[in-house]
């Protein structure tokens, strides 16, 4: 218990590395084509430790992929603790600082909901989801494990007080969604599902999905692309 406790402490302060028992990221990419997949393909994201990785309902994560440099960003969270979905890898939780501050320089307060999830807590999200609301809408809004952005360490899901910080879309309405949809790529974000491309990206619109993909935001967004058509993919 001991132990337990000085992991959290030390991840609370929000740049001390995430602990973790897992391989090293070189091992993994050693073992990208080995890896063991489970979703709608077997194809395995080239370069997935990149933050400018492509991964969708195509291109998936080995298994037992985890970013070895997750910390806890230092913004407000719609939660309390520290917990799993508090983390992100260091470079986007850097840049997710900015973004919250950019946003209060506007007068605008965001929170953080959801950033990295696990292959298995992912496998546990979306078992559940299909059996409350079937597998057709499930794969409309959940990602298969494996297939989820989230486990990248890259995104992170974001909403207001005045969505009482649900994760639907009628945050896109509120001040803040409308915001963070103009605003998101001056830290290096996307909207990774934007409306009207969801032939493109295989998911509905969500406007609280932000994925942190470094200086091509900005092309990004002025395009008015998806990631996939950034890449060509």
């Amino acid at each position: 218990m001991l132990g337990i406790f000085i992991i959290y402490t030390n991840i609370s302060i929000g740049k001390e590395p995430y602990k973790t028992n897992h391989e090293t990221s070189e091992n993994s990419i050693n073992k990208e084509k080995n890896s063991k997949q489970s979703g709608t393909s077997n194809k395995i994201a080239s370069s997935f430790a990149s933050i400018q990785a492509v991964v969708n309902k195509e291109y998936g994560l080995p298994e037992d992929y985890m970013p070895e440099d997750l910390v806890v960003p230092n913004v407000p969270f719609s939660f309390s603790g520290t917990v799993e979905k508090s983390h992100l890898r260091k470079e986007a939780a850097e840049a997710l600082e900015k973004l919250f501050l950019l946003a209060k320089q506007d007068g605008i307060q965001l929170n953080a909901v959801s950033g990295f999830r696990s292959y298995e807590y992912q496998k546990g999200l979306y078992a559940n989801n299909v059996k409350k609301k079937g597998q057709e809408h499930t794969d409309r809004f959940s990602a298969k494990p494996g297939h989820s952005e989230h486990q990248t360490g890259l995104t992170m899901d974001v909403s207001s007080k005045s969505a009482n910080n649900e994760l639907e879309l009628s945050f896109a309405n509120t001040k803040e969604g409308k915001w963070l949809k103009e605003n998101a790529h001056r830290a290096g974000f996307i909207i990774r599902y934007p409306k009207g491309k969801e032939s493109i990206t295989g998911y509905a619109y969500e406007p609280w999905h932000i994925r942190y993909v470094g200086d091509i935001a900005e092309n990004i967004y002025k395009e008015k692309l998806t990631l996939e058509e950034y890449m060509n993919l």
